[in-house]
């Protein structure tokens, strides 16, 4: 592989991103077909439902004959299996493409190296590892589902200054600035589902949706142990859907679902049914017994920490976070840091 090979895959990494927040539970992939060096072809899996990458990168060649002296590069390994739509390794095949770039090998048990056998042994030229890191990390919430059999886990929160999460009478409204709370509304439409715990709920009577923004609401999740929270509560409204973890019933009402925890371990359970409910991502918003939680057991894979040019003197104190901040933004007034977890726990 040469300069040109890692050109056109940065390319196709572009692409993939574009379908961010919009093909949950499927990877995000980018697809580039090139021929005499001259791209011919693009397109990127735009839909959960609709085609693939491959699919809709082929739809876009003018001139299907160029296809036999042609190179596809993709993000991931073309899949091999039915779902809703057709195998796009036998795609390959059946357009006799001459040669097949591929970032990262998939993972699932169900595609896992058999796009790639599939294709050899039509004669095609396969290749793969390319820019494998990043189209990993592109689709870090489908291979965590796939290999760690648990949602993706982002924690996220909003500080003062001074090192608080709220005041001492539980009040957190509002540290963070306008353009924070803006660029929150644009994580949720990326994600499956958000979280909070009892007090969080019932002090600051989240809606949980996407308002500032262009998408989908995610599926909200609120840990109720003896349900006490009000039924008068925006979480509770029925207007986008909701799961209520809690210790006493199981009762699904529209949009609203009430699932008893049979024992104290509140997080892996929840976890584990949201996996099995393929939910491949969510966002855990607090409170801080919530957060820290997820700190201790190491169930977390990326946080995102605003800090506001505030300060409250006293109140409830912000999570602890141990590693590197692996990047940081100024947004609006208020900083951004964003940590990656080094050694995330399995269930």
């Amino acid at each position: 592989m040469n300069n040109q090979d890692t050109h056109f895959m940065e390319r196709a990494l572009e692409l993939a991103e574009l379908g961010r927040g919009k093909v949950s539970p499927n990877p995000m992939v980018g697809c580039v077909i090139v021929h005499n060096d001259r791209i011919i072809g693009e397109g990127w899996h735009k839909q959960y439902g609709e085609g693939h990458a491959e699919v809709n990168a082929i739809a876009a060649v003018e001139d299907q004959s160029l296809l036999p002296e042609s190179t596809v590069y993709v993000t991931l390994e073309p899949c091999a299996h039915h779902g809703k739509t057709p195998p796009c390794a036998d795609l390959m095949v059946r357009k006799r493409v001459k040669r097949v770039v591929i970032g990262a090998v998939d993972t699932n048990p169900l595609v896992g190296g058999k796009g790639i056998e599939r294709m050899e042994q039509a004669g095609i030229e396969v290749s793969h590892g390319l820019l494998a890191d990043a189209s990993r990390n592109l689709n870090a919430r489908f291979f965590t589902f796939i290999e760690k059999k648990r949602p993706y886990i982002i924690l996220k929160w909003a500080q003062t200054a001074d090192g608080f999460v709220a005041r001492e009478n539980f009040d957190s409204k509002w540290i963070s600035g306008e353009a924070s709370r803006n660029l929150v509304h644009q994580w949720r439409a990326e994600e499956d589902a958000i979280m909070v715990g009892t007090r969080t709920a019932q002090q600051d009577n989240p809606r949980l949706n996407v308002r500032n923004w262009e998408g989908n609401d995610p599926v909200r999740v609120v840990i109720d142990k003896k349900l006490t929270l009000s039924k008068e509560l925006n979480l509770l409204d029925g207007k986008q859907p909701t799961l209520v973890y809690n210790g006493k019933t199981n009762q699904s009402l529209e949009n609203l679902e009430f699932i008893q925890v049979s024992d104290e371990d509140y997080l892996p359970f929840i976890l584990k049914d949201l996996y099995e409910k393929k939910v491949q991502s969510i966002i855990i918003e607090g409170g801080s017994i919530l957060l820290n939680s997820c700190l201790a057991s190491s169930l977390w894979d990326e946080a995102r920490v605003f800090t506001a040019d505030v300060k409250f003197h006293a109140g409830i104190a912000a999570p602890r976070i141990q590693g590197l901040v692996s990047d940081s933004f100024q947004v609006g007034d208020d900083k951004l840091d964003i940590y990656h977890n080094q050694e995330p726990s399995l269930l």
